[in-house]
């Protein structure tokens, strides 16, 4: 294989989302093993929101919140700022390649409204359960923590409803039809494309150099800018986005996301298992009422904003200026949860148990538990996309025999 078939195919195209998929969950074992910690991204956007407030003169420091997620240093000093940043040079990386850069604007003030009101909720839901899409689904289930099940099934239902009401009439944008004499034709700049490359290339080769040197200085922290950058290109080039599985699940019955997010999940929780039994400590979060209305408003929020935690921070990157507001909502909404946390905390978080299923059913107990569930999840994504058809089919049927009499 020469250099421009490689590039062509593994650089510049969009990869297959299955494989992408395991290989995230793959890379997220291996980030849990070696870091001690799990591929999160809403935990240290909130952070960012804290220190913006100590910008400003406050002293978040002292919140709940933040002496239990911490709040010390700068994102240079801290595992998840590193990654983090890894992860916008991968994507950033990724999208220049295909030359996927583009300056795009909001087509309508209502899509602005979507965006930062979907950015809040799922922000303070995320950050109610203690987690989001990443910490819940690729590292919560994979851990063996009850907490993230419960979030994944009341993200699940909330995205339910978060996709019925993008449906109503407010939310149709009115389309404006230009009149034009011919077909534009599509627009290619080839040396545009190979300078955007180029840069890609310095941009990756830039991070792989930083966190390199960094390695020398924290080992943990250059680890954890590379495992980011290989986030990045994953979730860019593949175009993970939960927020699509879910939607796509109850609008269109496409279900290819969802069953490579739920493989993804089932080979990550092998990898993770096998250093649990090694001695690293599986993070174990309250399984309490947060988990289930953070989840419900985690799931409606990132179908109202149209875009979720790894999803805005690609598409952000290619241009689309829709998601700079998402994600400013995400830390808006991260920091509200994080100024409440003591008042409400008690009554629906740290008043319940942290249950670790390796613990309750035992090592083996505990791994086989984790995969039959993904099992019966894995059944009812196959039943919901076969039941979606079969409606659809006999909707048409009915349609075609009204206009046949």
């Amino acid at each position: 294989m020469n250099w421009q078939t490689f590039k062509q195919n593994y650089l510049v195209r969009f990869w297959s989302p299955v494989p992408a998929v395991i290989a995230a969950g793959v890379l997220s074992a291996y980030y849990f093993g070696i870091t001690g910690t799990f591929w999160a991204v809403t935990g240290e956007f909130t952070r960012w929101g804290g220190h913006l407030l100590q910008m400003a003169g406050y002293h978040p420091e002292s919140w709940g919140y933040f002496k239990i997620i911490g709040l010390n240093g700068t994102p240079l000093d801290r595992v998840d700022g590193m990654m983090i940043i890894g992860m916008f040079a991968g994507c950033l990386s990724a999208a220049l390649w295909a030359n996927n850069v583009k300056l795009r604007l909001p087509q309508h003030r209502i899509r602005i409204f979507q965006a930062v009101a979907g950015g809040v909720i799922a922000g303070f839901g995320a950050r109610l359960a203690m987690g989001c899409n990443l910490a819940a689904f690729f590292t919560g289930i994979p851990q063996f923590s009850l907490h993230a099940w419960f979030f994944a099934l009341a993200t699940a239902a909330g995205s339910w409803f978060g996709a019925r009401f993008t449906m109503l009439p407010l939310f149709r944008v009115p389309v404006t039809l230009q009149k034009v004499s011919a077909a534009l034709p599509l627009g290619h700049n080839p040396g545009l494309a190979r300078r955007r490359f180029r840069l890609g290339m310095l941009v990756f080769a830039g991070c792989v150099l930083w966190a390199v040197g960094k390695s020398f200085e924290a080992p943990k922290l250059g680890l954890a800018a590379m495992f980011g950058l290989a986030f990045g290109l994953i979730i860019e080039r593949a175009q993970i986005c939960f927020t699509s599985a879910f939607r796509d699940l109850w609008l269109t019955g496409r279900t290819q996301m969802a069953k490579a997010i739920i493989v993804g999940m089932a080979v990550s929780t092998i990898g993770v298992f096998s250093y649990v039994q090694l001695g690293v400590a599986p993070k174990i979060l309250w399984a309490g009422p947060n988990a289930i209305i953070g989840g419900l408003l985690f799931g409606f929020g990132i179908v109202l904003a149209g875009g979720c935690e790894t999803g805005w921070m690609y598409r952000a990157v290619e241009g689309q200026m829709h998601y700079w507001w998402v994600g400013l909502g995400n830390i808006i909404g991260a920091t509200l949860l994080a100024a409440w946390w003591d008042s409400i905390a008690p009554a629906v978080a740290t008043s319940y148990g942290k249950i670790n299923l390796l613990t309750v059913f035992g090592p083996v107990g505990g791994l086989i538990i984790t995969y039959l569930m993904l099992a019966l999840a894995m059944l009812a994504v196959l039943w919901w996309e076969n039941r979606f058809f079969v409606i659809k089919a006999a909707a048409a049927r009915a349609e075609l025999a009204k206009e046949t009499v």
